[in-house]
C-alpha cells in the first residue's frame, strides 16, 4: 500500500508540473519590413497578389498550360508526396502523450550443468535436469510530459508539415510565372521571326534593284556585296529563331510534364495588352502571403520547439511502467488462471547527472540555430522586398523604354520607305538604303524584346507579391 502512495505522489507531480515550460519562445521579428516599397507608385493597401491567377493572366492558351503544369509537373507531384509524408509524421507525433503497449510471448528451455549451482538446485528441488519458462504478457510504458518535451515535438512536427505545404505553394507560384514567361518568349520570337522574314523580302527587293543598276553600269560590285551581306543578316536570324523556338517549346512541355513537341499559338505579341496600374500593396501584407517567407517563419517555430526539447532533456524524466500476463514453468499450467497470473507496476525518475556536457551543448547549439533562423527569416523578407522593388522599377522604366522604342520604330520604318523611294529615283545611295533597313530591323526586334520584358515583369511582380499561392 505504501508503494502505491509513492506512485500516486509521482503522478501528482507529473500533473502539477505538466504545464511548466522550461524555455521561452523567440517571437517572429515584427520590424523586418519597410512601410512602403521603393519605386511604388502609391501606398495602396490593395495588392494584385489577391487577384486569382485566371483573372490576372487572361490568355486562354497560357491558362491551359498553367492548369496542365500544376497537375502534371513532376516537381509539383514530388512536393505533394512530401506533404503526405510530413502529414503522416505529424499525425504520429500527436500520439506522443499516449503510453507504449507491447505484447510479448516467449518460451524457453534451459539445461544447466549438473555440477553448477543451478543444476544441483534443479535436480534437488524440481527433480529435472532442465528448466522451462513460458511467458505471455502485456507491457506498458508511459512518460509524463512534465517539461513540455513531447509538446515541443508536436509543435515541431506541425510546423514541418506546414512548411511542406508552403514549399508546394512557392513551387506553384514559380511554375505559373515560368509558364507565362515561356509563352511570352515564344510570342516574342514569333514576332521577331515575322520581322526577319519581312526584312528578308525587303532586302531581296533592294538587291534586285541594285542588280539592275549594276547591269546598267550605274553601280559597282561593291553595292551588290553590301546588299547581299545585309540580306544574309536577315536570313541568318530565321534559323536562329527557329532553334530558339524549338528549345523554348521543349522547355514548356517539360514544365507541363509532357514530352517535347510543338505548342500551338493563336495569340500574338501585338494583340496582348500590357497590364497597367499594378498595385503592390503594403510590404507587411506580402510577408504574410509569400510562401518562402512563411516557410522561414515556420522554421523559427521549429527552432523554438527544438530549443524546448533540448532544454527539457536536461530535467528529470518520470516514467511509469507496468506489465502483466501469464507465467508458468510448465506448458501444461501456462494458462491455468488465476494461478499463472502475474503483474508488475513501477515508476521511476531519471535525472541526467554527467553526460560529458552533451545535453548542455545540445541546448546551446539549439539556441544558436534558433538565432540563425531569425537571421534567415530577416534575410528572406529582405530578399522578398528587394524582388518586389526590382519588378516595380522594371515596370516603370520598361514602359519608358517601350514608348521611346515605339517612336523609333515608326521613324525608321518611314525612313526605309523614304530611302527606297529616293533610291529608285537616284536621290539616295544604296548604303543609305541598307543602313535604313538594318536600323529598322534592329529596332523592331528590340521593340518585341522590350514588350516581352514588360509582360514578364508584370508576371514576376505578381509572383514576388505572393500571387498564385492559393
Amino acid at each position: 500500500m505504501k508503494s502505491h502512495n509513492y506512485l500516486y505522489i509521482l503522478l501528482l507531480i507529473a500533473v502539477v508540473a505538466g504545464g511548466c515550460k522550461v524555455s521561452k519562445d523567440l517571437a517572429v521579428p515584427q520590424n523586418a519590413t519597410p512601410v512602403v516599397y521603393r519605386n511604388a507608385a502609391s501606398a495602396d493597401s490593395v495588392s494584385i497578389a489577391s487577384v486569382p491567377v485566371k483573372e490576372f493572366i487572361t490568355e486562354p492558351e497560357i491558362q491551359a498550360l498553367i492548369d496542365t503544369a500544376l497537375l502534371r509537373n513532376y516537381d509539383m507531384q514530388i512536393a505533394l508526396k512530401n506533404i503526405e509524408a510530413s502529414e503522416l509524421l505529424f499525425k504520429q507525433s500527436r500520439l506522443g502523450n499516449l503510453p507504449v503497449l507491447n505484447l510479448q510471448v516467449n518460451a524457453s528451455s534451459n539445461r544447466p550443468s549438473d555440477n553448477s549451482l543451478n543444476g544441483l538446485s534443479t535436480s534437488q528441488f524440481l527433480g529435472t535436469k532442465h528448466i522451462e519458462d513460458y511467458n505471455a504478457n502485456l507491457g506498458l510504458s508511459w512518460e509524463a510530459d512534465i517539461w513540455g518535451k513531447i509538446k515541443s515535438r508536436k509543435q515541431a512536427a506541425l510546423a514541418t508539415y506546414l512548411q511542406t505545404a508552403e514549399v508546394k505553394k512557392a513551387l506553384q507560384t514559380r511554375i505559373i510565372a515560368n509558364v507565362a514567361r515561356g509563352f511570352y518568349q515564344l510570342l516574342m520570337m514569333d514576332a521577331q521571326m515575322a520581322t526577319a522574314k519581312k526584312n528578308l523580302a525587303l532586302s531581296d527587293s533592294t538587291l534586285r534593284i541594285i542588280h539592275m543598276q549594276f547591269d546598267a553600269g550605274q553601280l559597282t560590285s561593291l553595292a551588290i556585296q553590301q546588299a547581299e551581306a545585309q540580306q544574309l543578316v536577315a536570313a541568318q536570324l530565321i534559323p536562329q529563331l527557329e532553334q530558339a523556338i524549338n528549345i523554348e517549346e521543349n522547355a514548356l512541355r517539360v514544365l507541363t510534364g509532357k514530352l517535347p513537341s510543338a505548342i500551338e499559338r493563336l495569340a500574338s505579341l501585338e494583340r496582348i495588352r500590357i497590364p497597367v496600374g499594378l498595385s503592390s500593396g503594403f510590404p507587411s501584407a506580402m510577408v504574410s502571403r509569400r510562401p518562402d517567407v512563411r516557410t522561414a517563419e515556420l522554421a523559427l517555430n521549429i527552432a523554438n520547439a527544438r530549443v524546448g526539447v533540448a532544454k527539457a532533456s536536461m530535467y528529470p524524466t518520470l516514467t511509469i511502467t507496468a506489465s502483466g500476463g501469464l507465467n508458468s514453468l510448465k506448458a501444461s499450467n501456462w494458462f491455468n488462471i488465476p494461478a499463472s497470473l502475474f503483474g508488475v507496476v513501477a515508476g521511476g525518475v531519471t535525472q541526467p547527472v554527467f553526460q560529458r556536457k552533451q545535453l548542455k551543448t545540445d541546448y546551446e547549439l539549439a539556441k544558436i540555430d534558433r538565432e540563425k533562423t531569425v537571421l534567415e527569416f530577416r534575410q528572406s523578407v529582405l530578399n522578398a522586398v528587394a524582388e518586389v522593388s526590382d519588378e516595380l522599377v522594371k515596370i516603370e522604366k520598361l514602359q519608358q523604354q517601350y514608348d521611346i522604342s515605339l517612336k523609333r520604330v515608326g521613324t525608321l520604318q518611314q525612313a526605309v520607305r523614304n530611302a527606297n523611294l529616293l533610291f529608285r529615283n537616284g536621290m539616295a545611295t544604296y548604303l543609305e538604303v541598307i543602313t535604313a533597313q538594318s536600323n529598322s530591323l534592329q529596332s523592331e526586334l528590340e521593340l518585341a524584346t522590350i514588350k516581352t520584358s514588360q509582360l514578364t515583369a508584370s508576371v514576376e511582380l505578381y509572383r514576388a507579391l505572393g500571387g498564385g499561392a492559393n
